[in-house]
């Protein structure tokens, strides 16, 4: 390869074009005058691998790859706010949009009221800072007889501007999917670009001619909640009515709904490392399995149907520090391996060492 090529190279082929009768040692007139020449050379050839490296998208560093997909209409996935859901005390406290809270991690912003004291929040800043926090919240400026108000759960996730592997990853798929007129490889690449979507499954002709379901999860592989359904139902077809008042072609019926969240809960025998128990490696197994299931709602969407495998769960237990052994691991009561449907992904329910 080009960086390959060293100083000695280069002075090597220099001075053989120079007739063998001239004084060539590295003290001679000749060598000391080549010598500042072949450096640059040298460097030229290296900058020439650089830019070679970075004309290809599959070794490019971000700002050229970002350049490189935008031929293909491909831009990296902005980075999105977190909305929130606030429950205020008393609930006949009336808070106007626009009020601001703050909390140690972000600032929120009220967007809408909802019933029974609850609001909707949207953190002031994107990324995934919004998604942390979870607890009591201060309002900037005085309210008269709020008590407090609590983020008590997430409505949509913020999501960080898209990685350069995934954007790499994108760019390279779009030249496999063939996207054309509305046909399945075009909802999918149409549905992935809406903020706050993780992935889809898109289902056609499911109930007749003319049907599309598209199966969504959010940002976190997990259940997509009502608000981002909307928001996709809306951008395809808002009235399901396959009239083109969306983006879907005319005579599409677009339903949009999320996967089917599955609890399992896991009861296993541990034998553990002497120094160690379940207290001490409590925090490292929920840990741990988390990991694992979350892998498994990431392969939801290329696969059929995932399989939660008790023999996959034993290994990452294995994996723990402290665990030396594990017996009898049992599935929601069950000690056998689960297949889920089509649309259904898993999550961790309670973790027990049964002894």
């Amino acid at each position: 390869m080009m960086k390959d090529v060293t100083f000695e190279t280069i002075m090597d082929r220099m001075l053989e074009r120079i007739d063998d009768s001239f004084d060539k040692r590295p003290s001679s007139p000749i060598y000391v005058a080549l010598a500042p020449a072949a450096l640059e050379i040298v460097s030229i050839y290296a900058e020439l691998e650089d830019m070679w490296d970075e004309a290809f998208a599959d070794t490019a560093s971000r700002e050229n790859l970002i350049k490189i997909a935008r031929t293909r209409g491909i831009t990296p996935n902005p980075a999105t706010n977190a909305v929130v859901l606030g429950t205020a005390v008393p609930d006949t406290v009336d808070i106007a949009p626009g009020t601001v809270f703050t909390s140690p991690e972000m600032d929120y912003v009220v967007t809408e009221k909802k019933q029974g004291g609850e609001y909707i929040l949207t953190a002031m800043g994107a990324g995934e800072t919004g998604n942390r926090y979870k607890g009591e919240v201060i309002p900037a400026e005085y309210i008269e007889e709020l008590e407090s108000m609590t983020i008590t759960d997430i409505v949509t996730y913020g999501a960080d501007e898209e990685g350069t592997e995934a954007l790499r990853e994108r760019y390279m798929d779009s030249f496999e999917a063939n996207e054309f007129g509305g046909n399945r490889n075009e909802y999918k690449s149409k549905t992935l670009k809406i903020p706050g979507v993780g992935a889809v499954k898109v289902f056609p002709v499911w109930d007749g001619p003319g049907t599309v379901k598209l199966v969504i999860q959010d940002k976190n592989f997990e259940a997509a909640p009502q608000e981002l359904i909307q928001t996709v139902q809306n951008i395809f077809d808002p009235d399901m009515d396959g009239m083109g008042d969306g983006i879907a072609p005319i005579g599409h019926i677009v339903t949009v709904d999320t996967v089917e969240e599955i609890e399992f809960d896991i009861n296993t025998t541990i034998t553990y490392d002497s120094g160690y128990d379940w207290e001490a490696c409590s925090a490292s197994i929920l840990k741990i399995l988390e990991s694992y299931f979350l892998s498994l709602r990431k392969e939801w969407s290329s696969k059929e149907g995932i399989i939660v495998r008790i023999s996959s769960i034993n290994t990452e237990l294995l994996s723990v520090q402290g665990v030396i052994d594990i017996r009898g691991t049992m599935l929601n009561a069950q000690s056998e391996n689960v297949i889920l449907e089509n649309c259904q992904v898993p999550v961790l329910g309670g973790v027990s060492d049964g002894r």
